[in-house]
């Protein structure tokens, strides 16, 4: 309900925070900056920041990537709406979280804006984080792999090119767990989202196998 000369209620902020997920050293790992100011001043947290009165959800959370860490033109995927009453000491604040995807080639980042610094941190080894962001790193992890069954989002990790047996060792880090090799690739090459580039790859000592790269590569598709 507005008065004449405004809302009623009081309005709160709004922010958007982005997990950045890669896989470096094979494991899982996020993207952190390190705050330069108060509050939580010198502690890591997601990059993210106010939304502007005039500017979409998304809009800002590719804003607020790029100004803090340089990376821009990634695959992004609204995750949750965060909004406990003490979230944030400087009064009531309402996060939307997005969580992102990208090829560790991809990324140079780069702190900027109002970070200090802008590290990688492997999943199972994170500092401790500013306001509630440790709650949104775990469920943003936790919806990646409920994803991985019905979609092609694991695909967001490949490079340009990449073998069956390097898109293989990218799920066996998000589950956790060896998958058949001949099953999985069965399970992959019915999806018909891959095409062969008509190029062969010997890693190690390996016989060469076929190089595929990605159809559409800035979607995901529900496979279920």
């Amino acid at each position: 309900m507005c008065s004449q000369h405004g809302y009623q209620y009081p309005r709160p902020a709004v922010t958007t925070d982005v997990a950045v997920f890669t896989i470096r050293g094979q494991r899982l790992q996020l993207l952190l900056i390190q705050r330069a100011g108060e509050p939580y001043q010198n502690r890591w947290a997601l990059p993210g920041g106010f939304l502007d009165i005039n500017e979409d959800l998304e809009a800002c959370a590719k804003r607020e990537l790029a100004e803090e860490t340089g990376i821009s033109g990634v695959y992004l995927e609204q995750l949750y709406t965060f909004g406990s009453l003490n979230r944030d000491p400087r009064g009531r604040v309402i996060s939307v979280a997005y969580y992102a995807l990208v090829p560790s080639d991809r990324l140079q980042p780069k702190a900027a804006s109002d970070a200090a610094d802008v590290q990688w941190f492997a999943l199972d080894q994170l500092p401790p984080l500013a306001f509630d962001h440790q709650q949104i790193a775990a469920l943003a992890q936790r919806r990646l792999a409920a994803k991985l069954d019905y979609s092609t989002i694991a695909f967001q990790f490949m490079p340009k090119t990449f073998t069956l047996s390097e898109l293989q060792a990218v799920y066996e880090i998000l589950i956790n767990e060896r998958l058949d090799k001949r099953n999985f690739r069965k399970k992959i090459l019915a999806l018909k989202e891959i095409e062969a580039v008509g190029e062969l790859r010997r890693t190690g000592n390996h016989r060469p196998a076929r190089v595929y790269q990605l159809k559409n590569p800035e979607r995901v598709d529900i496979i279920k």
